[in-house]
């Protein structure tokens, strides 16, 4: 879910950065000057990594107000108080700040950590989690959770998709500036089609690149489950894995995306492999039975 939300993010400010930059003429300046490419490519690192920082930034407060999370400022029972004293105790044995802990209403077994730093942190589960699980399970959940706060893996994104901004942006340029020279006849400056071609290809490299970072949350799947057999007991982290691998192949228990952990239904194959946030719980599974902790 964090995955998805930080992506989702990330291209609508790239994309409404473009516009605006198109609006106040900056495009055409340096249409004017011709494709110079080590001042594209510094333009486009800049407001690539621009975009990646100010999604990482609004992560936490993005992911409340798309989840409907609510924050416990003060515990009102006793799931609630346990809840907040686990992930406080398990955040003391990570090595970092108690995150904000949220309940969001949701049936689907899930839960998701983001923030723009290790101590500026939020965890979040749902209620069909919190109904469904037991409490070695949902502590190796929130074990989980927390071990992708403690490894920083929303920082790490927040680069990796830096990267792949700075190169869409750069070659959705050079595609439209192409195609309005060699398609359109357009000699001086650019036209309507350099706008809507590289608009058009910024929207489709993005999609495609994000197969870049969709790899990357993969691996960190795995040493985020490691992280939660550490901190919770290697059997709990397992056992909270196969109970979500079970409701997964429940006939309509569940919808097509489980979203606990981002995962769903059955493994991919194919091209749709590459758009999977999540490994395969059977490997998952395998690999923390296999792994030397």
């Amino acid at each position: 879910m964090r995955i998805l939300l930080f992506l989702a993010t990330n291209l609508a400010v790239i994309v409404v950065a473009s516009f605006t930059l198109r609006l106040l003429g900056v495009d055409s300046y340096l249409s004017q000057q011709g494709i110079e490419y080590g001042s594209l490519l510094a333009f486009a690192a800049v407001f690539g990594f621009a975009g990646a920082l100010i999604s990482l930034f609004i992560s936490k407060p993005m992911a409340k107000w798309s989840t409907k999370a609510q924050v416990i400022e003060s515990p009102r029972t006793p799931a609630e108080r346990w809840l907040v004293d686990t992930v406080a105790e398990l955040a003391r044995n990570a090595g970092i700040k108690t995150p904000e802990v949220a309940i969001f209403p949701a049936s689907q077994s899930n839960a998701f950590a983001t923030g723009w730093n290790k101590n500026d942190a939020l965890v979040a589960v749902s209620e069909g989690l919190l109904h469904r699980f037991n409490k070695d399970e949902i502590r190796a959940v929130l074990g989980h959770e927390i071990g992708h706060v403690a490894n920083g893996d929303m920082v790490t994104l927040a680069l990796i998709q830096g990267v792949v901004n700075t190169f869409v942006i750069f070659a959705s340029r050079v595609i439209g500036s192409f195609v309005d020279r060699v398609v359109f006849k357009n000699e001086q400056g650019h036209g309507i089609g350099f706008f809507v071609v590289s608009i058009v290809a910024e929207i489709v490299l993005g999609i495609l690149a994000s197969t870049i970072v969709f790899w990357f949350s993969r691996r960190r799947e795995y040493r985020a489950d490691i992280a939660g057999a550490q901190l919770a007991g290697r059997s709990a982290m397992i056992n909270a894995l196969a109970r979500l691998k079970q409701e997964s192949e429940v006939p309509d228990q569940m919808p097509d995306s489980l979203q606990a952990f981002g995962i769903n239904r059955g493994a991919r194959a194919g091209l749709s492999a590459l758009f999977m946030t999540h490994p395969p719980l059977e490997d998952r599974i395998r690999a923390l039975q296999d792994a030397n902790l």
